[in-house]
């Protein structure tokens, strides 16, 4: 019986990659001379240091563009408080979102029952499996789920015939 898994998951080494990228430019850029601007990841989350709040929103600029230049998704992101360190120093905890969140599993769970297709949607772990009789439905069920879940980078993997 075909089925597909939708899934949410980042490519961690192009995320790697360009936080590296992204580090190394900060190090070499003129406005961020002597101060302390910089990224890490550890994990799956990336923190971000600098000496005020709007140096922080400098950093994350350079790291949405080399994330997107390295064609990842920034909606993986989630970004939290600037938190005071100490001194006028602060820094933001930025996760990288992998999974699906149950709720959200139950939201495409519903909207696969409700639009009738002859498919069934069941959770596993941070995955939906959908099955069905024939590949047509799955795909219809591909291009129903991408149209109803626009505001999480959802991908669909292990399509079986």
């Amino acid at each position: 019986m075909p089925s597909f898994d939708t899934v949410c998951e980042p490519n961690m080494v192009e995320v790697r990659n360009a936080v590296d990228n992204a580090a190394k430019e900060i190090a070499t850029r003129f406005d961020f001379k002597g101060t302390s601007a910089a990224i890490e990841l550890k994990e799956k989350e990336i923190t971000v240091f600098g000496d005020a709040e709007f140096q922080l929103v400098q950093v994350e600029d350079i790291l949405t563009g080399k994330l997107t230049k390295r064609s990842v998704d920034v909606r993986f992101l989630d970004k939290g408080e600037v938190q005071k360190i100490g001194g006028d120093r602060v820094k933001q905890v930025v996760k990288v979102r992998s999974g699906i969140e149950s709720d959200q599993a139950k939201k495409i769970q519903r909207i696969i029952k409700d639009s009738k297709l002859k498919v069934q949607a069941s959770i596993q772990g941070d995955a939906v499996r959908v099955t069905g009789a024939k590949r047509d439905d799955l795909q219809a069920a591909m291009a129903l789920i991408r149209k109803e879940i626009a505001d999480v980078p959802l991908s669909f993997n292990n399509f079986r015939d």
